[in-house]
């Protein structure tokens, strides 16, 4: 594959909170958005898609009672709070965005539209798309995966507290085998529960490329595009 140079970020919402257990942790928010600002600065186009498990998952909700759609709706209003925040991080650190919501709420950010956020992106802007998809039942997974297909990007990047896939959970198996390459369908057939089954389908079916590794580490995220570092690629 050709050098990428247009990304689709996917962050979950817990890597915003830190140590904190809930909510948005500024410290560790900043330390995200320098990993974030540093690849920008290698003249790569960004888009983010930010989850909410910071504050509020739409399954957990509807497990606890909650109607199904009722607290998927409070989930993307969850992932518009944790946009709004990350927009003025990273703005502090000297990159313009915006952020393009799926939900209008033009009081706080723009409405999605797909020809205006690839304009953003030429423009050297970091477009936040916030929201989700618009519509319950599906996750910020499959968001970041039709933003990244609408926005013809080259790559999707799923940045996690841990270096790649896994056969389980490597923070309480220590014999768990890290795959360094993976394709679409067997990451379904073995259930790998590195994204959910819509948005790995979604990418197998656009040939868009995955990336999977850790932003915790000072320099990770870049060095896991340069394959610099261990991670993860899923594709054909």
């Amino acid at each position: 594959m050709e050098q990428p140079k247009r990304l689709l970020i996917k962050l979950s919402g817990e890597m915003l909170m830190g140590n904190s257990g809930f909510g948005i942790n500024v410290e560790a928010m900043s330390k995200l958005a320098e990993e974030v600002v540093t690849v920008h600065n290698e003249g790569y186009e960004i888009g983010l898609v930010i989850g909410s498990g910071n504050i509020i998952r739409g399954v957990e909700g509807a497990a606890q009672g909650l109607d199904r759609t009722s607290a998927d709706h409070m989930g993307m209003l969850g992932t518009v709070m944790n946009s709004i925040a990350l927009q003025n991080i990273l703005e502090q650190q000297g990159v313009r965005t915006r952020v393009m919501s799926a939900i209008n709420m033009e009081a706080v950010a723009e409405p999605y539209i797909r020809r205006r956020a690839i304009r953003h992106l030429k423009k050297n802007r970091i477009v936040i798309f916030a929201a989700g998809t618009g519509n319950p039942f599906f996750t910020t997974d499959t968001a970041g995966a039709l933003r990244g297909v609408e926005i013809d990007a080259d790559l999707l990047i799923k940045a996690t507290r841990v270096d790649g896939i896994y056969d389980k959970d490597p923070l309480k198996n220590t014999d768990a085998k890290h795959y360094e390459h993976i394709t679409y369908t067997d990451v379904l057939s073995k259930n790998l529960h590195v994204m959910d089954a819509a948005a790995i389908s979604l990418c197998r079916d656009s040939d868009l490329p995955i990336i999977v590794c850790s932003a915790t580490e000072k320099g990770n995220l870049l060095k896991a595009i340069k394959g610099e570092v261990k991670h993860t690629k899923v594709s054909s």
